[in-house]
């Protein structure tokens, strides 16, 4: 893998309470990077000899959308000229739930169109990223 062909970004609804937008860019970057690996740099040495745990390689911008704008891009993400891009998305059904197992029931029940995204973490190809998500602003 070339990284410097890569991006990854996360989208998350700014209107959510700040401790909802840590949780869900949280989720959906450990989800990520089990995902895709091979971002992950190797285990790195400080000067006095301490082991630190390699981090992704490149940064992941936090970008601010709404519910509609997830909603368009998710919807945007199905279609087969973006099959290559890994993406993970974060709903509201599955931020409600208290265990994976109540997630799975859930959303086995539950038509893609009532879902209501809060997150969503793409990575893959920069230009495709850049085409869906260049012109998104920063969340700060």
């Amino acid at each position: 893998m070339n990284v410097e062909n890569e991006k990854c970004v996360i989208v998350v609804d700014e209107n959510l309470p700040l401790g909802i937008i840590a949780n869900t860019a949280a989720i959906l970057g450990i989800t990520m990077g089990m995902k895709m690996p091979d971002v992950v740099g190797n285990d790195v040495l400080d000067l006095e000899g301490n082991a630190h745990i390699g981090i992704i390689q490149f940064p992941v911008p936090i970008l601010k959308g709404n519910t509609e704008i997830l909603k368009k891009l998710r919807t945007k993400l199905f279609e087969p000229q973006f099959a290559e891009l890994t993406v993970v998305d974060f709903s509201d059904l599955a931020q409600g739930c208290k265990t994976y197992n109540e997630f799975t029931r859930k959303i086995a029940n539950t038509s893609e169109s009532r879902l209501n995204y809060i997150g969503i973490a793409v990575c893959g190809n920069k230009k495709q990223i850049n085409k869906l998500t260049g012109s998104m602003p920063l969340l700060r």
